[in-house]
């Protein structure tokens, strides 16, 4: 199920940024990151995601601020070197106070900023990388919550102790087919 709940995340994300005429290449990537087996994991994996681009991008910005201070027309990339060891390192600190798993998404986004885009588009690539990996997590969240194995699974049991029925969902035991159980004292 997880795999067709991963599909159909990335697919909404790819809908919506079609009615926009924008790529949804990182909202479709967020959703991948995001989705987990169940509820939790992808609240652990989408937190992941988003709080390392987060911290990535804005570090990458500052970063690349200084950069571009220095040398305006983007040449001299060789400071991009030490640059790159100061945004590790504080992208290691900021992420073990704010997100600890955000190290690895945080440090993609922080080498992209840093070597793949222009002096003049950093701070909107930043921007944009952000809000679609929040959207794609955002997916992933909501499909993950609304097809089985998440949230409707876990309010469905609820929903069936509180009205004292035995529900299909919830059973110890290995697996036994649906008309079997109803036999099976």
């Amino acid at each position: 199920m997880r795999n067709i709940k991963t599909a159909i995340a990335a697919t909404l994300c790819a809908l919506v940024y079609y009615f926009f005429d924008r790529s949804p290449a990182f909202a479709c990537i967020g959703a991948i990151f995001g989705m987990g087996s169940d509820y939790d994991m992808s609240k652990l994996h989408g937190g992941n995601r988003f709080f390392g681009t987060l911290v990535g991008g804005f570090i990458g910005m500052g970063l690349f601020a200084i950069y571009a201070q220095i040398f305006p027309d983007g040449s001299n990339r060789w400071v991009l070197i030490p640059l790159t060891f100061i945004g590790v390192v504080l992208l290691i600190l900021a992420c073990q106070c704010i997100w600890v798993g955000g190290i690895q998404p945080g440090g993609v986004v922080l080498c992209i900023i840093l070597f793949n885009t222009p002096v003049e588009t950093y701070i909107s690539y930043a921007l944009n990388r952000i809000l679609d990996t929040g959207i794609g997590v955002l997916a992933a969240f909501f499909v993950n919550a609304m097809l089985p194995g998440g949230f409707t699974f876990r309010f469905m049991r609820r929903f069936y102790a509180w009205l004292g029925i035995q529900s299909d969902i919830d059973h110890t035991g290995p697996e036994v087919p649906l008309i079997n159980r109803k036999n099976k004292k």
